[in-house]
């Protein structure tokens, strides 16, 4: 009966996925459609492997008699998914101990962190209180408007704790990855995280400054390599990321969109299978 839990999550995770397209609607619908098919799938198979956990390997369940390998393939999953976060959590850590490693130095008002390279970067680097980490060739290249305008971006991804909140959802999708449309979601999430970084900075700065600060970054910046573990960047846009921040700048929303999940009910059917412990006998 166990191993008929594991095998229905796993199905019914499968074929929700398979039913993702790309939507072309407003902010908050592509935010919330998007958050729903990407997170949906990970937690029903995770509350199933925690069910399972609870219930343990003997007794009965609707008459059928448990056993070892459904509880050794749900302390499996619980296991990889834990150590896939550790590895993240190891990995954004040596991010930050690197970036707290470049000099301090205090610009626009703010303290950064001084990269020295003559790559074009700027981002944010870290959890929740991330680093923010400027090369001395984004100075020496962009004019004090343009630095500013990059400076105002990386506030909004600050601002939101896009760090934070991407470590998370960058670990459910290394968990998923098996799962159809996991890197398709995931480039959307990018994207309309940058897109909103965009939108907070043009509400300060010029959004033309901000477009062509931009197309400076991604254009002269590709000598530059950043792990995208804990780190959001101005210039972490290819192709039709690209192109979709450009003419989103260039003729900006009338407002900020926020990052707001679809109606918990949307949620309520992966907590289903904790309701069958109850069952368990």
């Amino acid at each position: 009966m166990h191993l008929l839990m594991i095998l229905t999550a796993v199905v019914v995770s499968w074929i929700f996925r398979s039913y993702w397209t790309n939507p072309q609607d407003n902010w908050d619908t592509r935010w919330q459609r998007t958050l729903l098919f990407f997170l949906f799938p990970p937690l029903l198979i995770l509350m199933t492997a925690i069910a399972l956990l609870f219930m343990g390997p003997q007794g009965k369940m609707g008459g059928l008699y448990t056993g070892w390998f459904s509880y050794a393939l749900a302390l499996t999953f619980l296991a990889i998914f834990s150590g896939l976060c550790v590895t993240r959590a190891i990995q954004g850590w040596r991010s930050l101990q690197s970036a707290r490693h470049c000099p301090l130095v205090h610009l626009e008002g703010k303290q950064v962190r001084l990269l020295n390279t003559e790559a074009l970067f700027a981002g944010q680097i870290g959890f929740w209180q991330p680093e923010l980490v400027v090369s001395q060739g984004l100075l020496q290249t962009l004019s004090p408007n343009h630095v500013e305008s990059v400076l105002a971006h990386e506030q909004g991804h600050f601002y939101y704790r896009d760090t934070f909140w991407f470590f998370w959802l960058g670990w459910v999708r290394s968990c998923t990855a098996w799962l159809p449309n996991t890197d398709a979601l995931w480039q959307e999430l990018l994207v309309l995280r940058e897109l909103r970084a965009d939108s907070y900075a043009a509400s300060q700065v010029d959004p033309l400054v901000l477009a062509e600060s931009l197309l400076l970054v991604v254009s002269n910046g590709s000598a530059f390599s950043q792990s995208e573990i804990c780190c959001a960047a101005l210039g972490d846009s290819v192709g039709d990321r690209l192109e979709q921040r450009i003419e989103a700048l260039l003729s900006p929303p009338n407002h900020t969109p926020e990052a707001q999940f679809l109606s918990w009910h949307g949620f309520i059917l992966a907590l289903l299978p904790l309701v069958t412990v109850i069952f368990h006998t």
